[in-house]
């Protein structure tokens, strides 16, 4: 009967993991994402990923935090036409996205656009970390001659930190 129990046991952790990796192998780019700066570690923005008709994914900027200095940046002034003196907030700074069919965590197409410099890269990433991290891969002709950053998937559209009393 001991060993009854203890196959049940295995048997029921078995389904346990393999149900919990096959939710997050799924995880989808939708949702809110904090971008870091890849060479300070601070936060930049916090964009907003959804699912276009077209099956395409999108990013918007939603959320932008002070630099250094605590100056927000408001405006697009590098920007080429036609995001140039656009406000930042609600701007679209990714398009075209799409799903990899053979991974279902990477996507690909990526046109990035960023805000600081004006400069338009192409891009891909990977959902990793069950879910809770973006690892986004922009570049210029060939991925080997870019430049990657990790993002963190937020649940707000605002990052509210919480202090301890």
């Amino acid at each position: 009967m001991k060993i009854n129990s203890l196959s049940q046991w295995v048997l029921g952790v078995f389904w346990a993991v393999l149900a919990s990796t096959t939710v997050y192998a799924t995880d989808s780019i939708e949702g809110y994402w904090k971008s870091i700066d890849d060479r300070t570690g601070e936060p930049l923005s916090i964009i907003e990923f959804k699912k276009k008709i077209d099956g395409t994914y999108s990013g918007t900027i939603v959320h932008r935090y002070p630099n250094v200095s605590g100056v927000i940046l408001t405006h697009c002034v590098k920007c080429a036409a036609p995001n140039t003196n656009k406000p930042i907030l609600g701007m679209e700074i990714v398009s075209g996205v799409t799903k990899d069919p053979k991974n279902p965590n990477k996507y690909n197409n990526a046109t990035l656009l960023e805000v600081l410099s004006g400069r338009t890269y192409q891009g891909k990433g990977e959902v990793t970390n069950n879910g809770r991290l973006l690892r986004v891969r922009a570049f210029k002709g060939v991925s080997l001659f870019g430049r990657s950053s990790v993002w963190v998937r937020t649940a707000t559209p605002i990052d509210v930190e919480v202090k301890s009393p």
